[in-house]
């Protein structure tokens, strides 16, 4: 009796187990796409289409002690040789980039060819290509490069807007230099805003994967599960595994003409803003307006808030800056302007910006003051330079610390042209400003550095 007892609790118990096993295995089914290749079929699909983009720039060293070395007496006291004042130390750099024109064009991160003397595109198959930069934009962190070739792999474009939470997504890139590393993983979150404490910039609206991305995978393709691409792979999340971000592909849609024609020619009203919030809600607070700006001209001062942009309320996570960033595309924005107890709706006409460059430092970009190398700064500041210019001044409270220039800094070149004085200085800065893109060579003490100018917050 209980031999029969045990055979039959060990039947159900078996049937219980059984029946448990097909309910996860179908479970684990309604998850998994029925094709269980379809990851190796997307790859061997796009993978012709990734490429390895490896680049060489230079960092520029002065030797603090070369008049010494080079003087006679010192030479022979310590039995040297003469010791040149700069050096030129070559640095490798390697991200990833995808083909999207067949005809050779090829995007990317800016960040991954910023500062780059040479680049060399390799394709999977083994082919070996000279890059040339035929658009940049710092502010966006998109770039593309172009190839002499035909008949490439290219991908057609994805659609980010209607990418949903969940998705599966497929990374596709160079960690590391490991060629055509693929990870797999989901699409966490859209719209996340983060900043770069390395680079000074801000992003409003990346896509979020958990997809393993490393350095090197910067510039590669973000695919969802038909193989298109709906992002450019950028950032990781420093502080945490399986957070990573992706420039959605909407918004290099939206810029893809001005970089073909080899610049990014963004209007610029005038004002720089804070996000901040009180009783009633977050708002735009206004804390510096340029001199001869539109936006002093439209009546917008320093104080002012925004609390509503083309008739939408100022929220939590509101793309502003992607609202501005597609000016071009844009006949009119309207601001709805607080101005102490009273509000104004302001409607700002685009074409009233088409013509603007905003003053090339004092006034302007990054609220500082310089001054050309000789009498006071020079002895304040204890300077052997003859050439460039020295920064006086960094206005408090404005968004100048953001742009990384510092007083004391002597600053000797602006987009590789040599900086003699001030008039050249204001003569590359405005020239610079026409293409949005400003890249300073500083001197601080002994170390001797890029900083690109940031935009992020000046609309």
């Amino acid at each position: 009796m209980n031999r029969k007892i045990k055979f039959e609790f060990l039947l159900c118990f078996s049937v219980l187990i059984l029946f448990l096993l097909t309910g996860w295995v179908q479970a684990v089914n309604s998850i998994i796409p029925e094709e269980t290749n379809l990851v190796a079929d997307i790859v061997e699909k796009v993978g012709p289409s990734v490429v390895y983009v490896d680049t060489l720039s230079y960092k520029t060293y002065r030797n603090p002690l070369s008049p010494f070395f080079n003087d006679p007496f010192f030479r022979d006291f310590f039995d040297i040789f003469p010791q040149p004042e700069e050096r030129r130390i070559p640095q490798k750099g390697l991200g990833s980039g995808f083909i999207f024109r067949s005809d050779g064009y090829i995007l990317t991160n800016e960040h991954v060819i910023q500062g780059a003397e040479q680049i060399k595109v390799t394709l999977k198959d083994g082919r070996e290509f000279d890059g040339k930069v035929i658009g940049s934009d710092p502010l966006t962190d998109i770039a593309i490069i172009k190839v002499d070739a035909t008949d490439l792999p290219a991908l057609p474009l994805g659609d980010s807007d209607r990418a949903r939470v969940g998705e599966w997504m497929i990374a596709i890139g160079n960690p590391y230099g490991l060629s055509h590393t693929v990870t797999v993983g989901v699409l966490s979150a859209k719209g996340r805003p983060i900043y770069s404490g390395d680079s000074g910039r801000e992003y409003e609206n990346f896509l979020q994967t958990d997809a393993a991305i490393n350095p090197g995978n910067s510039g590669g393709a973000l695919l969802d599960a038909d193989g298109n691409p709906l992002g450019i792979v950028t950032a990781i999340y420093g502080e945490g595994k399986g957070i990573g971000f992706a420039i959605p592909i909407d918004d290099v849609l939206v810029m893809l003409e001005d970089f073909l024609q080899s610049t990014v020619k963004r209007p610029i009203i005038g004002f720089f803003i804070e996000r901040r919030r009180d009783e009633k809600g977050p708002y735009l607070y206004i804390n510096k307006v340029l001199n001869g700006s539109p936006a002093e001209k439209y009546g917008i001062r320093i104080g002012d808030r925004i609390t509503e942009l083309n008739r939408k309320k100022i929220r939590e996570g509101m793309k502003i800056q992607s609202v501005f960033r597609t000016l071009r595309q844009q006949e009119s924005i309207q601001l709805k302007v607080a101005k102490g107890a009273k509000s104004v709706i302001m409607n700002i006409d685009v074409k009233d910006l088409a013509d603007y460059v905003p003053a090339p430092m004092d006034e302007g970009l990054c609220s500082v003051k310089i001054s050309d190398i000789k009498g006071y700064p020079k002895l304040k500041f204890k300077l052997k330079e003859k050439d460039g210019v020295v920064v006086t001044k960094v206005i408090s409270g404005s968004p100048g610390p953001r742009c990384g220039l510092r007083i004391g800094d002597v600053v000797f070149k602006i987009n590789n042209n040599v900086i003699s004085n001030k008039k050249d200085f204001d003569a590359f800065m405005a020239e610079g400003l026409k293409r949005n893109y400003i890249l300073y060579q500083v001197k601080r003490r002994d170390e001797i550095f890029f900083l690109p100018v940031k935009l992020d917050t000046l609309l």
